[in-house]
């Protein structure tokens, strides 16, 4: 790793280094002591249920050259770095690291498609380059840090997810990611508890460009009504990509293939070439939209568009279509919000036979919270979902928005259509009764309602 001496590292996060520094290079920088490599430096943080500190004693066994750490080790064979935040000291020596490198980080923020469309960037430049991305939801504080200090001289760009919840937060990621190119995907109502509007979101997510290349590019989806106001940054004009033939990237000719995915032309000024997107939902254009641009400008062909993005699979928990012995079933059960909410409905609405909401709980909406949720049951049942299974406490307002919309969907039996449960578990009990074999089935709600086990229970 450039430049990571424990000298440089004391320097760049402001400790005081106890012991001899033997100017060797730290191997790797890790929070996890499992994941200690020989040659490594470990960063001792204080979790909610704990505390790193406590394996301090076996890191000189495990090959680490030295810790940082906010208390004086009881006991440590190896140097140690003396800092009053260990969580900030991780930021500040990513942020060193990152000034060493000189590879181009895209950097990706956005209410909703943020891992879909890094993993359709970082599939389309794989195509030319050596790429790391960001792994699972290492999107925050720590993850991001963690990401930008996984980066090897082998690698030759890096697309890393930048997610917030508060003001202030998208700044000191981009303090430490320093992002050459910078993507929107979309403003949504998400962290509306804590940004209020969707003005507030706009705002916050723009913090992305504080501290960009001032060289770099700006690429955002200009059929948003929110971010076709992002101004010139840095004297660099922002390049839109979307549906519309007014931005400067569109798609034409779209041919929905259901759950097969779709298919379009891409134009770039006068360069206009085919593209399969294998994944299905609208949304997925627009991520290799948002792709196409990336790779243009860091030199690809269209060729190597085409098949980076014919290429890109599904990622578990994020609209990944599972053909099952008995259903179809869309697992999109990683989070949700109403936009991303409404975005899975549209793609189960694209399945053959008959269509089966499970949808949860949706958290972190604020005072509009039950209004929401109400919404997304009533745009179900308009989108015509043969059945909706609403499960959660705030989801019985969407429970309820169901009933408002679509009073007929009770069956000539009597049967109802529509089911809702307190509980996951009272769910589950019940799930295999309500479904036939041959249906669609979508899973999805935030990350906190663990619908993940509903996608295990049927993938029996």
């Amino acid at each position: 790793m450039r430049n990571l001496t424990l000298e440089n590292i004391a320097k760049a996060c402001g400790g005081k280094l106890c012991g001899k520094d033997t100017g060797a290079k730290a191997t790797c920088v890790v929070i996890d002591s499992r994941k200690m490599e020989i040659g490594g430096v470990f960063i001792a943080t204080k979790g909610e249920r704990v505390d790193g500190h406590s394996f301090i004693p076996g890191m000189e066994e495990a090959g680490a050259i030295g810790v940082v750490c906010e208390n004086v080790p009881a006991q440590c064979g190896i140097p140690y770095i003396l800092v009053k935040d260990s969580l900030q000291a991780l930021k500040d020596i990513a942020e060193f690291y990152r000034q060493q490198l000189d590879i181009p980080v895209i950097g990706i923020t956005g209410s909703v498609g943020k891992t879909s469309t890094k993993e359709m960037i970082a599939g389309v430049l794989s195509e030319k380059f050596h790429v790391l991305k960001t792994e699972g939801n290492f999107n925050n504080e720590v993850g991001l840090p963690l990401t930008i200090l996984r980066i090897r001289d082998e690698h030759e760009a890096a697309v890393v997810e930048m997610g917030i919840s508060d003001f202030g937060e998208m700044r000191r990621l981009s303090k430490v990611a320093r992002p050459d190119i910078c993507v929107m995907t979309n403003i949504g109502q998400c962290h509306l508890e804590n940004l209020g509007t969707r003005e507030g979101i706009l705002k916050a997510k723009s913090e992305i460009f504080d501290y960009m290349n001032p060289k770099g590019n700006v690429f955002v989806n200009g059929d948003d009504d929110m971010l076709i106001r992002v101004n010139t940054k840095h004297g660099n004009k922002p390049v839109h990509f979307g549906f519309q033939p007014e931005n400067e990237i569109y798609a034409s000719d779209i041919i929905n293939r259901g759950l097969s995915g779709s298919e379009a032309v891409f134009h770039i000024g006068k360069e206009v070439f085919p593209v399969k997107v294998p994944l299905p939902g609208e949304h997925m254009i627009y991520n290799a939209l948002a792709a196409t641009a990336v790779g243009k400008s860091l030199g690809l062909s269209k060729e190597q568009i085409q098949k980076g993005i014919g290429d890109v699979q599904a990622v578990g928990g994020r609209s990944n279509v599972m053909v099952l012995t008995d259903y179809t079933l869309i697992d999109d059960c990683y989070n949700a919000n109403p936009v991303s909410m409404r975005a899975a409905i549209d793609l189960l609405s694209m399945g053959l036979g008959r269509k089966v909401a499970v949808l949860g709980d949706m958290f972190e909406l604020g005072d509009r919270e039950c209004e929401l949720h109400r919404e997304v049951g009533a745009y179900a049942a308009e989108k015509g979902i043969d059945v909706i299974v609403c499960t959660g406490l705030l989801s019985k307002h969407m429970y309820e928005g169901v009933c408002e919309a679509k009073k007929e969907m009770l069956s000539a039996a009597g049967k109802k259509e529509v089911y809702y449960f307190e509980t996951r578990d009272e769910m589950l009990k019940e799930l295999p009764e309500i479904l036939k074999a041959g249906d669609n089935v979508l899973v999805k709600a935030s990350h906190g309602m663990h619908f993940e086990e509903v996608v295990s229970f049927l993938n029996k």
